[in-house]
């Protein structure tokens, strides 16, 4: 009896524990995929990572349907700290993607996606609550390359930018339709208590975990000072 107890309070303690490191698996993931896509020659233009207040980082998500299409992801969002985006990248906070569209798919297929966060009225309408891409908050398919007017004109125009990596093909990206928002249940894995979106990613009510440090890292390499709209 004793030994059938200790056997539970262990399968107890190890529940906790392997939620963690699924939480931990995804925000390492969401830096490989970062430090990739940032690799790619013609990849998204500097001025427009710059100028991004906040990055969403969508690691295999999975696009399925037979008739009705339908897509399916967890990742992450960090923020540039300080009250005016003009820190260093923070910790992030658990996302998630989940959306339709109709039309004729078959089979499934994995794909990675980036999101840039273009203005503070993007990051705090994604950090609250549920939003819808294109309807409640202006989305578009980011331009990728040198073309700095183009990406100039585009950003001005929406509130978030998405690119997308299938394939080993990288390009700009529709999500029209798709619903963004916190994954609250992930982020009190990842960091052991209950806290909002918006006090992880923008108040710094937590460090950031070890798994973040190769996202933040490239972020910061990369992106290190922020350049207003």
């Amino acid at each position: 009896m004793r030994y059938a107890l200790v056997l539970l309070g262990v399968a107890l303690l190890s529940v906790p524990a392997e939620a963690q490191q699924k939480e931990n698996d995804r925000v390492q993931n969401a830096g490989t995929v970062m430090t990739e896509i940032l690799n790619v020659p013609d990849n998204i233009p500097q001025e427009l990572l710059d100028k991004a207040e906040c990055v969403i980082v969508l690691p295999s998500v999975l696009k399925f349907a037979i008739v009705f299409g339908g897509s399916y992801g967890r990742g992450v969002m960090t923020c540039r700290g300080g009250k005016d985006f003009n820190g260093p990248w923070a910790a992030p906070t658990m996302m998630a993607l989940e959306g339709g569209s109709f039309g004729f798919q078959l089979g499934g297929q994995a794909t990675d996606f980036v999101l840039l966060v273009m203005n503070p009225r993007g990051a705090d309408s994604v950090l609250s609550s549920k939003v819808k891409l294109g309807v409640g908050i202006a989305a578009a398919a980011g331009p990728k390359g040198r073309d700095a007017s183009a990406a100039t004109d585009v950003a001005f125009r929406a509130e978030i930018l998405s690119y997308s990596r299938s394939r080993g093909l990288f390009a700009g990206a529709f999500l029209d339709g798709s619903t963004l928002r916190p994954d609250n249940n992930a982020n009190q894995k990842l960091y052991g208590q209950k806290l909002t979106a918006k006090e992880i990613a923008l108040e710094g009510k937590v460090a950031p975990s070890s798994s973040a440090e190769e996202l933040l890292a490239v972020l910061n390499k990369r992106s290190p000072k922020h350049l207003p709209s």
